[in-house]
């Protein structure tokens, strides 16, 4: 069965991402969401976006404007229904997500594929709670979705070869590359990058540098494209805090801890850019 349709569950950055990354290569989407209004932010994020490829000449306006009116929006996940792959990108919370899939599994037809986006909930686990474990695979896009190559594909314990072989087939169609990786807290992506992440605001904590400091270092001495700080408030110091979390309960190994300055500042509310104040501040 060649995978066509597609729902995404969640319309945030990353849902929105996804879902413009699947439009623009010919493929019907529906995005789904629990308020309007999130969908209508989403929307808005795909159309600017989408601008964007059209002020660089990566895209023109027809295909832009084609792209946009292959993505439908609902508040009900049922109206994903006739999708081959449905792919969750809702928050990193395990037991959202599970409802998630629960609801998932009942409207979709049962040959259809079911994967998740987390960074670093069990594949293994989730796929336990949708129905469908064979054919549930963990689809981990980066971000900016539109603009980033790489899509961690995860295998959960029961995954099929033949849903990976699909998952991987089809990161190829969208001009993804796709690495296979096991079922391990954190994936390779996020149990590297949350690591660095941690330890840099450890370093930040014991005042061995500023913050304009530790992310110069990391800018110009190891050509990193953003400090780890800066993409702290980038991805979320909630997500930063969980990520870290999964890691800690994940291995019982005391060098995946969170740094107490970064479970302060989240307790405080500083979360980041979207919350207009973490490491740096934002307007």
């Amino acid at each position: 069965m060649e995978i066509r349709k597609v729902t995404v569950a969640g319309a945030g950055i990353m849902g929105s991402g996804i879902s413009q990354v699947f439009a623009m290569k010919g493929f019907d989407v529906v995005m789904v969401d629990i308020k309007e209004e999130f969908l209508e932010k989403g929307m808005r994020t795909i159309k600017k976006s989408l601008g964007k490829f059209v002020e660089k000449g990566k895209l023109d306006q027809v295909a832009a404007d084609e792209a946009l009116g292959r993505i439908r929006t609902s508040v009900a996940l049922k109206e994903g229904h006739w999708a081959d792959l449905a792919i969750e990108a809702v928050t990193e919370d395990k037991s959202i997500k599970r409802e998630v899939f629960k609801a998932l599994d009942t409207c979709l037809k049962p040959d259809a594929l079911l994967a998740s986006n987390t960074t670093s909930i069990s594949i293994t686990e989730l796929a336990a709670s949708s129905g469908r474990a064979p054919r549930f695979i963990g689809m981990h896009f980066m971000s900016p979705v539109p603009q980033m190559q790489l899509v961690e594909v995860i295998n959960g314990a029961a995954t099929s070869k033949e849903t990976t072989d699909r998952i991987v087939s089809l990161c190829e169609k969208l001009d993804k590359t796709p690495v296979v990786v096991e079922d391990y807290p954190g994936f390779v992506s996020s149990r590297l990058i949350i690591t660095m992440i941690n330890e840099a605001i450890y370093t930040l904590m014991e005042g061995v540098a500023t913050k304009e400091g530790i992310d110069m270092v990391m800018k110009l001495g190891m050509n990193h494209p953003m400090g780890p700080l800066s993409l702290a408030d980038y991805v979320g110091l909630d997500v930063v805090l969980a990520a870290m979390e999964t890691l800690y309960k994940g291995f019982g190994d005391s060098k995946y801890r969170p740094c107490p300055l970064l479970v302060k500042m989240v307790k405080a509310g500083f979360l980041g850019k979207k919350s207009g104040r973490g490491f740096y501040e934002y307007t």
